[in-house]
């Protein structure tokens, strides 16, 4: 698109469209580096520090944060996950990763996350951040000279923001997506062909860790969130309604699915969310096209079957803002020629990874004898050998994954 003429126009070395765990850990980088930007954000504050989102932090993430000074209350607060429980034929089995690795996870949903990065980039840091602004185009990506427009929201005008990068962070249906060309980007997507129907239930945790139910009627999942709110999720049909799950369907599977010999019955309670999401993941190659370079959500998706999602935002955040930081304050580009090609390694580890649990989840409710027979000797190889064990502990951790 070409720029407007008539719009007041600011000066500025990097805008970030969208203010997710990406968005926001890039300003935060480029704040510190002393690289000034702005964050335009289409929802208001209040909303993205409620909105509910994935809660598990690889370690490698945590420390990469800390190292930045984002980590306080991470650190501080969240607790740490060092095993989780596979429910399967009648059995259960512990699956220690942090005994096998000496790694583990933080449990930290996303919303805590985002609360942390906004008070440190506006509220410590004195960041430049512009919620519920609308009607956000990008212009001229192509040349040396990048803009970015929007509508105030308290005035209704139209506001110019002439830029030397844009960093695109602002998911799946921003409009970041959609301006990078499509003669030169190519999306890859795979389809799982199955449905996750996500619930937070107002009951305490029913297991002091997360259990994975793999199931001939379908996956299920618990994943503690607070001591008062529990995750759950139900594999069903892709597209389904929620409305087709009244609570007492909802409890009568989750029961069913995640029922073992000597297992405590599940803490019922009060289901305040029911959605339901399609499993599928997307790749967008390259990662950047001139001065506009994706992060996140906007140029890659993972079904949350691996909880990889937040991670890999996170792993993108942080080679895009030291990338910009190093060409703002050195002049040094070669971070963000290597930009695209680094972030994608760890995004198809992470998209292949999510594919082959994927098949372990899911295989048995799938139909054919094959994939449910070939699901169980995959779930059984990983509980019985010890190499298998550390490869996807390994994997489930995200480490030894960049090279």
């Amino acid at each position: 698109m070409t720029t407007p003429s008539s719009a007041p126009v600011r000066h500025v070395p990097v805008v970030i469209v969208g203010a997710g765990p990406a968005g926001l850990t890039v300003a935060n980088i480029l704040r510190t580096a002393s690289v000034d930007c702005v964050v335009l954000e289409i929802e208001s504050r209040e909303f993205i520090e409620q909105r509910p989102r994935a809660g598990f932090l690889e370690e490698w993430a945590v420390q990469a944060l800390d190292r930045r000074g984002l980590a306080d209350r991470i650190v501080e607060r969240a607790p740490t996950h060092t095993e989780f429980e596979f429910r399967f034929e009648g059995e259960r089995q512990r699956f220690p990763y942090t005994e096998i690795t000496g790694h583990h996870h933080y449990v930290y949903p996303q919303p805590l996350l985002v609360t942390d990065l906004v008070r440190e980039y506006a509220d410590v840091r004195g960041g430049d951040i512009r919620f519920g602004v609308r009607d956000v185009e990008l212009h001229d990506i192509g040349t040396e000279r990048p803009s970015v427009s929007y509508t105030d929201p308290e005035t209704g005008e139209r506001r110019l923001l002439r830029c030397e990068f844009v960093a695109g962070c602002d998911g799946p249906r921003g409009v970041t997506r959609t301006a990078m060309p499509a003669a030169s980007t190519t999306v890859a997507r795979h389809d799982h062909g199955v449905g996750w129907l996500a619930l937070l239930a107002e009951a305490p945790p029913s297991s002091d860790c997360v259990i994975l139910g793999v199931h001939p009627r379908g996956f299920a999942g618990h994943m503690a969130r607070s001591p008062e709110v529990t995750r759950y999720y139900l594999q069903c049909p892709p597209g389904d309604d929620p409305e087709n799950w009244p609570d007492e369907r909802v409890w009568s599977e989750l029961h069913a699915r995640l029922a073992v010999r000597g297992a405590p019955p599940l803490t019922e309670g009060r289901l305040v969310e029911k959605r339901v999401l399609d499993m599928h993941n997307y790749v967008t190659e390259p990662m950047a096209y001139g001065r506009l370079f994706l992060a996140g959500d906007a140029a890659h998706l993972v079904a949350p079957i691996a909880a990889k999602g937040m991670n890999l935002a996170l792993h993108d955040a942080l080679l895009l803002g030291d990338a910009l930081a190093a060409y703002c304050g050195k002049g040094d580009d070669s971070g963000l020629r290597d930009y695209s090609a680094a972030a994608l390694r760890r995004v198809w580890h992470y998209q292949e990874f999510s594919q082959w649990l994927s098949e372990l989840y899911h295989g048995p409710s799938s139909g054919d004898p094959f994939r449910a027979g070939a699901a169980s000797a995959r779930l059984r190889r990983v509980l019985g050998s010890p190499a298998a064990a550390t490869a996807f502990a390994e994997l489930f951790l995200g480490k030894e994954t960049d090279h």
